[in-house]
């Protein structure tokens, strides 16, 4: 018998789910939690507090809890690349950046066709190193998670970084605003989520999926997938079996890879984003929105594959 902490759907979601675990609450104390990057090396979990500026660290050693970067430039979406080093995504500073390893910040795009972006959302690097984000406008909406702004570009993209020379190209234009996004763990897919239903009466709060080409650049299709049953989809991860898991306005939900509705896993706030961690990748990190929590999973996030 399953705990209260998840509801089945699909019988599918019983395999992916253990009968004695519970979802654990981490930390409390955040105005609005987003961007989880797990770092193996270091066993520690980094996650946004965007309205609050700051960047915040949960240890897997001891369970504490410390303020990582106090001045964040309103960060919002991690990843980590291939050399371990910190991807962010920064409503302030408009751009997509990284962290080297002796702590210097290098910008990595800041604009496209020469007009700055809104306020890139979220980020996943692909396994050849390139570099993949959504630019909608929420940075620069209002003063609230960023600095309010006209937007230079007037429309919300989806942008590749070339691994090498910095190369930015819009890749996916036809979105209201784009949001998370995730590859398949053969990278031969690319799910999108567009949350335009919070500037368009009846906009999109959907998951789209694309096939990625053979050159590993171009999308093709962009079906909806999934349509989000309470609030708007916002972050995601895909495990090693395929499964998306995504945040919503009732917890976490769970979508097998053909688009069903396989599970939740419930949390009393709406949640933002989520990762994968753990030394066996089997811990699901969530960000509600004051709150850090974490479950315990029967499946693995998606490795990058080998190249």
């Amino acid at each position: 018998m399953l705990s209260k902490d998840f509801e089945v759907i699909d019988t599918r979601f019983e395999a992916l789910v253990f009968g004695n675990v519970h979802v654990d609450k981490l930390y409390t104390g955040t105005r609005w939690a987003e961007g989880p990057a797990y770092f193996p090396a270091g066993k520690y979990l980094i996650w946004s507090d965007i309205p609050n500026n700051r960047l915040m660290r949960y240890d897997e050693t001891d369970g504490s809890v410390s303020v990582y970067d106090h001045d964040s430039r309103n960060q919002n979406g991690h990843t980590v690349d291939r050399e371990g080093r910190l991807v962010a995504c920064e409503h302030r500073g408009r751009c997509v950046s990284r962290i080297e390893p002796d702590g210097s910040r290098t910008i990595l795009a800041s604009k496209f066709e020469g007009k700055k972006l809104n306020s890139p959302n979220d980020v996943v690097v692909k396994s050849d190193g390139s570099i993949w984000f959504t630019d909608p406008t929420y940075g620069i909406d209002s003063q609230y998670e960023g600095d309010a702004a006209p937007s230079e570009i007037g429309e919300s993209y989806v942008y590749r970084i070339a691994p090498r020379g910095n190369k930015i190209e819009a890749v996916a234009k036809d979105f209201v605003k784009p949001n998370g996004l995730a590859f398949s763990p053969d990278e031969s897919k690319l799910y999108i989520v567009d949350t335009g239903a919070s500037h368009v009466k009846n906009g999109p709060r959907h998951i789209r999926v694309f096939d990625v080409g053979e050159d590993g650049i171009t999308l093709k299709g962009g079906k909806v997938f999934a349509t989000c049953p309470v609030g708007m989809f916002d972050g995601m991860r895909v495990d090693i079996h395929g499964n998306i898991w995504t945040s919503s306005g009732e917890g976490v939900l769970c979508y097998g890879p053909d688009g069903t509705l396989l599970g939740k896993v419930a949390i009393p706030e709406v949640v933002a984003n989520v990762e994968f961690g753990g030394p066996k990748r089997n811990r699901l990190y969530i960000c509600g929105t004051t709150s850090l929590y974490a479950v315990y999973l029967n499946t693995q996030g998606a490795r990058r594959p080998v190249k």
